[in-house]
């Protein structure tokens, strides 16, 4: 059996892009470790979540325990650094944001939790960070660099399969209940610069099937109440089309042979 290391932003991404391999990888009995880089304390608070007094952070943590638990992480890590914000906000400049963390430091952190954990696996995000946030695109840039100091045998950019997400949101706005939120993105993927999210299919080489823990990722989603309403479009759409959506998880894999084309992150 292999140890697998996902590398994350915040407390819920973790569910979006590999929440289906940790959960297949866990069942199939590998070892899975969560390596979060910040604790998410800007994100957008749903109303009402919060206990008087409470603040976001401390809420991430709590939910990010309980996804884990649902999602069979059997060791979870902070990397120590501060949410970024989006970009363009105040909060990138913070002097402890994860934007602007050294890269050495940060890679070294990392590095010495790879060796520590015996990672065989570990997955970060694609060189744009998956949608362009601040700390997604350190993710990466970190993620890379101390995969290569630590000797880590095999890396992965979690990514978006732009092509098959485009066709999926066309489809879903034509249906007569399609939520304003749902038509909008699907108005930007009609424009002159489309999806801008994720990778062109051609770029992507392995494909995992998560179908059949689309109910633990749905439940993993549902943790995170302070990010993601019950009653968002993604958590209330019918089970097939959250099925659709969910179901695959996509992947590049770094420096793998010209016209690799995968199933598994531990092929």
């Amino acid at each position: 059996m292999a140890t697998l290391v996902c590398f994350h932003a915040h407390p819920d991404d973790e569910v979006t892009a590999t929440g289906g391999v940790i959960a297949q990888a866990h069942a199939e009995g590998h070892r899975v470790v969560l390596v979060t880089a910040t604790k998410g304390e800007h994100g957008e608070i749903q109303p009402g979540v919060l206990e008087p007094g409470e603040i976001l952070a401390d809420r991430r943590v709590k939910e990010l325990a309980r996804a884990c638990e649902i999602l069979g992480v059997d060791h979870h890590h902070f990397l120590g650094y501060v949410d970024s914000g989006m970009i363009g906000t105040p909060e990138n400049d913070a002097p402890d944001s994860f934007w602007q963390a050294d890269p050495g430091e940060a890679s070294a952190r990392l590095a010495r939790i790879l060796r520590d954990e015996q990672a065989d696996v570990l997955t970060v995000y694609d060189a744009n960070g998956v949608y362009g946030h601040p700390d997604h695109l350190q993710v990466h840039r970190i993620g890379v660099r101390a995969a290569q100091e630590a000797g880590v045998p095999r890396v992965y950019e979690a990514t978006m399969n732009r092509d098959r997400m485009r066709d999926q949101l066309l489809m879903a706005a034509k249906e007569p209940d399609a939520p304003p939120e749902l038509i909008e993105m699907a108005e930007t993927a009609l424009t002159g610069e489309g999806l801008t999210m994720g990778s062109p299919a051609a770029a992507i080489t392995t494909v995992v099937d998560v179908s059949p823990w689309i109910d633990v990722k749905r439940a993993a989603f549902a943790a995170h109440a302070s990010q993601i309403a019950p009653d968002s479009w993604f958590l209330a759409m019918p089970d097939d089309q959250f099925a659709m959506a969910f179901g695959q998880e996509h992947f590049i894999r770094r420096g793998g042979p010209e016209g690799l084309t995968e199933t598994s992150l531990f092929a």
